[in-house]
């Protein structure tokens, strides 16, 4: 019983701002009808789906592991995530837990923590 693979299906407030912010932060999309969308950098993938309750999008957390942390930063500033869609982006921190990562929001609110691995002494 060999699992193929998981997929979060992320909330939408506004469908098609999401799935631009998403594009913008660098993730194909392929649309899969009007009220999902399939996103993926490489193997890693989920499901965008228009759909919103707040309670449930303001507690909804994604972790993404990539290989140049500050690398992606750039990108965000860039950009300029932050101002164009009223998210909150927060620098990359060294976390005692051996991650480098920053926090980014989605224009409805899930919270993305984007991070590499680092050595911890």
């Amino acid at each position: 019983m060999d699992v193929i693979e998981i997929k979060a299906y992320v909330p939408a407030k506004d469908f098609e701002l999401s799935t631009q912010f998403y594009r913008d932060l660098g993730f194909n999309v392929e649309l899969l009808g009007p009220e999902m969308a399939y996103l993926n950098i490489g193997t890693s993938s989920f499901l965008l789906q228009n759909f919103y309750v707040k309670e449930h999008a303001e507690n909804f957390m994604m972790h993404m592991l990539v290989e140049n942390v500050d690398g992606w930063w750039q990108k965000v500033v860039s950009q300029k995530l932050s101002d164009r869609y009223g998210v909150m982006a927060i620098a990359p921190v060294d976390q005692p837990w051996g991650i480098r990562d920053f926090v980014l929001t989605d224009p409805t609110g899930v919270l993305w923590r984007i991070g590499q691995v680092i050595h911890c002494d």
